[in-house]
């Protein structure tokens, strides 16, 4: 896979993606210098899609952003239990908040990060030296070579704020460059600028640029490029993450301190003033997306995830605001490395399979739902089955997970739905038990339930009211209140004959908990396993909070197995008596998960959740794992949830760069 990536600077060429999903397929023309690629529209096209190229990388977006980095929360867990989250030198460890700067995969990230960021500054130096933005005559030729040039400028610039934005959640802070690297190396080794000082030279770079950028679907433009959507809700999300709480290598004079504070690197926040600031900021910016009509949501919950899985891209109104390209058998970890699991060859996926366990879900999680069971996300996100080969008959049969309360699989990634997308099942299906097929299913960056979920919280925050309307960025007051951003999230999830059960609930969530409470769980019911909850958890200072409140609902309910909202300890299910996908199914209409049937005549059972209570072999869940879980977060600092620089960057620095937060260098 590494040897598709080439490595290129713009004085020995550029790189060439045909298309949208095809940006890896990359041939370097002759060599060129800065002057001949940007005074054309057509090369610096090329320039810009070497950035859209490398954000393919496993240490860019095909990976380590999507699936690795927004773990441990209180509902996603890295798949390390146990002794295994105590390892410092891998993210079974590092994830559960104890890492190390020796952890290898470190540097591959910040440098692969920060040539994202190298590449991005050429592409926005070379247009803004190009005569097409100041050409000699004005014809309309000219002007829409200028009007493409500025389009291109605003999507580096966009690109380079996702990226800035990302490495600031992952380290705090962070060098700053906003020029390319000179050849003398005088700005190549950089000491930490304040993130709160970079996320507000971000801000200020999308509001120049948004203007530039077209809506999706327009200009040829699909979700597959930046476009003005993303810029909008992009600059939203810094403004909320602006506006939050953060760790900090020390206190900074006028910053609110927050719960769980270490007196050393405290956790803060900015001031009223420049919170409420931020926070009207993000309103006007989501109340744009809103009225600009160019993303919905899309009719269900179902189909959207079956779209995602056949990699079917949404050109009307798409529900992607960003979708990073992938392409199959060359990048996108989705469906291999997180999804429903997949063990071992069969004819119905090859001889294969996927290696699905590194991002988990929990049994809180699962049980936090709807009881009703009408909430179609609850069955869709967790996958409490798996397909595997029995070793006694050997057949290709679906089994239930039994007693692994924090071993949920993620299913909103499933095999069973990429059958749809025949060209990946035939690649499955003739490799070889070694072979790894990148599933070519895109990275979202941001959907529109995220804008509606924030707009939400805006709205609420500068307020005070769910029933208030936010005003977008020209003036115009937004066509939804906060509450019918949350109920438009909440009650798309229910079939049409049951949205009233879905309103009832989330009302009941609302009264309960309050609105931002709702929110909260919304965001986890909706986003979970996208990557999207642990940061704004860390901005709400709720991570550690959440986590520990989902322990507590664990074992309170394993000390209420088989008693009203309690586990059950055993689950009773039949399979369907015709299967599609591999030699047995479960229906998983046959489960009642919160009580036992009437009559068990004609089920098959399993040991579940609730049989820990009693669990014979030494309550290893309840003992062992349950206290591993994110056992670093609050140990040597309290609060530490970002990462260390790794080792070996620190050592390459000229003694520019260091680790905080009680990390050793």
């Amino acid at each position: 896979m590494k040897a598709i990536y080439k490595t290129l600077i713009l004085s020995a060429g550029v790189i060439y993606f045909t298309s949208c999903s095809d940006f890896l397929d990359q041939n370097s023309p002759s060599e060129m210098n800065d002057e001949t690629v940007f005074n054309n529209t057509y090369y610096t096209n090329l320039a810009l899609n070497k950035v859209y190229g490398d954000l393919t990388q496993d240490q860019t977006y095909s990976s380590f952003l999507p699936i690795v980095c927004g773990l441990n929360t209180d509902c996603e867990l890295v798949d390390g239990l146990g002794v295994d989250a105590s390892n410092t030198s891998n993210e079974r460890g590092c994830m559960n908040y104890n890492c190390s700067p020796g952890w290898s995969r470190l540097a591959n990230v910040w440098d692969a990060m920060y040539k994202l960021i190298e590449n991005t500054n050429l592409v926005i130096e070379g247009v803004e030296a190009s005569p097409l933005l100041n050409p000699s005559e004005d014809t309309s030729e000219a002007r829409a070579l200028k009007k493409t040039m500025l389009c291109y400028r605003a999507e580096a610039k966009t690109l380079r704020a996702m990226v800035y934005l990302d490495l600031i959640r992952l380290f705090g802070d962070i060098p700053f460059k906003m020029e390319r690297s000179q050849s003398d190396l005088s700005n190549a080794y950089l000491g930490k600028t304040d993130r709160d000082e970079i996320m507000d030279s971000l801000i200020t770079d999308l509001e120049e640029i948004i203007p530039d950028l077209p809506w999706a679907g327009e200009d040829g433009y699909t979700t597959e490029h930046v476009t003005r959507g993303y810029a909008h809700g992009l600059l939203a999300n810094i403004a909320l993450t602006r506006a939050g709480f953060a760790i900090r290598e020390k206190a900074k004079e006028g910053y609110i301190e927050g719960e769980n504070s270490d007196p050393v690197y405290p956790t803060q926040r900015c001031d009223d003033e420049t919170r409420a600031k931020m926070y009207k900021l993000a309103e006007q910016h989501l109340a744009a997306v809103i009225n600009s009509m160019k993303h919905s949501l899309t009719t269900s919950v179902e189909e959207y995830w079956r779209q995602m899985n056949v990699c079917e891209l949404q050109t009307v109104q798409p529900e992607n605001l960003f979708e990073i390209p992938m392409m199959l058998n060359k990048s996108g970890e989705l469906g291999y490395t997180v999804g429903f699991r997949v063990s071992g060859a069969s004819s119905y996926f090859g001889l294969k399979g996927n290696s699905s366990g590194k991002l988990k879900l929990t049994a809180p999680y699962f049980w936090s739902f709807d009881h009703s069971g009408k909430d179609t996300r609850r069955n869709i996100t967790c996958a409490l089955s798996e397909f595997s080969t029995d070793k006694d008959t050997k057949a290709f049969r679906e089994t239930l997970s039994g007693n692994k309360p924090f071993s949920i699989y993620c299913g909103k990634w499933d095999y069973r739905m990429m059958a749809g997308n025949t060209s990946w099942l035939e690649a499955v299906r003739a490799g070889d038990a070694s072979a790894k097929i990148c599933s070519g299913i895109n990275v979202v960056k941001m959907r529109y339930p995220h804008v509606l979920l924030m707009y939400a919280e805006a709205v609420y925050e500068n307020y005070k009211t769910e029933s208030a309307q936010g005003v977008d960025v020209d003036g115009n007051v937004c066509v939804m209140t906060a509450k019918d951003a949350l109920l438009a999230v909440h009650k798309r999830a229910y079939a049409d004959a049951d949205k009233a059960v879905g309103e009832a609930f989330i009302e009941k969530v609302i009264a309960d908990k309050g609105f931002m409470g709702a929110i909260m769980d919304e965001n986890a019911w909706e986003l979970a396993g996208e990557g999207v909850r642990k940061f704004d958890l860390i901005r709400w200072n709720e991570l550690s909070n959440k986590i520990d409140e989902f322990k507590e609902a664990y074992k309170e309910c394993v000390n209420l197995a088989d008693q009203a909202g309690g586990y059950p300890s055993k689950v009773y299910y039949k399979y369907k008596t015709t299967a599609v996908y591999a030699d047995q199914e479960i229906d998983m209409n046959s489960i009642n998960w919160y009580e036992k049937p009437s009559s068990t005549s004609g089920f098959e059972s399993k040991d579940f959740w609730g049989k820990e209570l009693n669990d014979s072999k030494g309550q290893e869940q309840l003992t062992i794992n349950l206290p591993s879980i994110s056992s670093g977060l609050n140990k040597e600092v309290k609060n530490r949830y970002l990462l260390p620089i790794a080792s070996t960057t620190i050592s390459t620095s000229n003694g520019n760069l260091y680790n905080s937060y009680g990390y050793a260098n």
